[in-house]
């Protein structure tokens, strides 16, 4: 195998291990034994290793000292401390981008909730995971509000919270049957954004935030719940 042939296949093993990572396919915990990585995906040891060790800098894999390579455990408290943290950068992101956005960023959020607002959140009623392109068309949503921040880093960090938040709420999606409205709530945050108030947009963002947060805290631990100001560091 050359140079790029191997490029090539550790980055099919990583988008492949990556995807099958955040849909809940390989279970929180699971041990990612190099030879089952291997025969899973089809590749060599050596790309094997290096999607291993790429996930592992952005936090979807975890790396344990002469233990390996598992799929990170989820827990209530490190789903509160991921949604609090998302408050506090998306919140600043998209105050920046109120201030900076021109016309063409106020059209990129139209066109994306367009696209969200005409894509089914399930294929079925009986499916237990949300819609590929559903998950596709909601994260572009999300970015193309905080897109005119002005901050590559920023945003960088907020894409792989997101992704950090897609593994919590496929484990929703899976074992609750209650209805939510989030199209309605990405409209009111939507025509805050494009009216330009700033404080009303990061209040609409937060409380979407909280009330996934609530949902999510049932499916995994039924306890009393906790609320925050993203505004007050902890």
């Amino acid at each position: 195998m050359n140079k790029i042939e191997k490029i090539t296949a550790a980055t099919s093993v990583y988008e492949r291990l990556r995807q099958d990572i955040l849909n809940g396919e390989l279970q929180p915990g699971r041990k990612l034994l190099i030879d089952f990585v291997s025969d899973r995906y089809g590749a060599g040891l050596n790309p094997v290793r290096e999607a291993l060790n790429r996930l592992s800098s952005e936090g979807l894999v975890e790396r344990k000292d002469q233990r390996g390579f598992f799929v990170p455990p989820v827990s209530i408290e490190g789903w509160r401390e991921l949604v609090k943290t998302r408050c506090w950068l998306e919140g600043k992101a998209l105050e920046e981008a109120i201030r900076n956005g021109d016309q063409a960023w106020e059209e990129r959020i139209v066109v994306c909730f367009h696209h969200l607002s005409r894509t089914p959140w399930k294929l079925s009623e009986e499916d237990t995971s949300t819609n590929p392109a559903w998950e596709e068309r909601h994260r572009a949503y999300h970015l193309a509000l905080i897109a005119a921040c002005g901050s590559s880093i920023l945003i960088g960090i907020c894409k792989d919270l997101m992704d950090q938040a897609q593994r919590y709420r496929f484990i929703s999606v899976a074992s609750s049957k209650r209805y939510r409205n989030t199209l309605e709530e990405h409209r009111g945050l939507m025509e805050a954004v494009l009216d330009r108030k700033a404080d009303l947009a990061v209040e609409r963002l937060v409380e979407h935030y909280q009330t996934t947060l609530r949902h999510i805290e049932d499916q995994i631990q039924p306890s009393p719940k906790v609320r925050f100001d993203p505004s007050m560091p902890s």
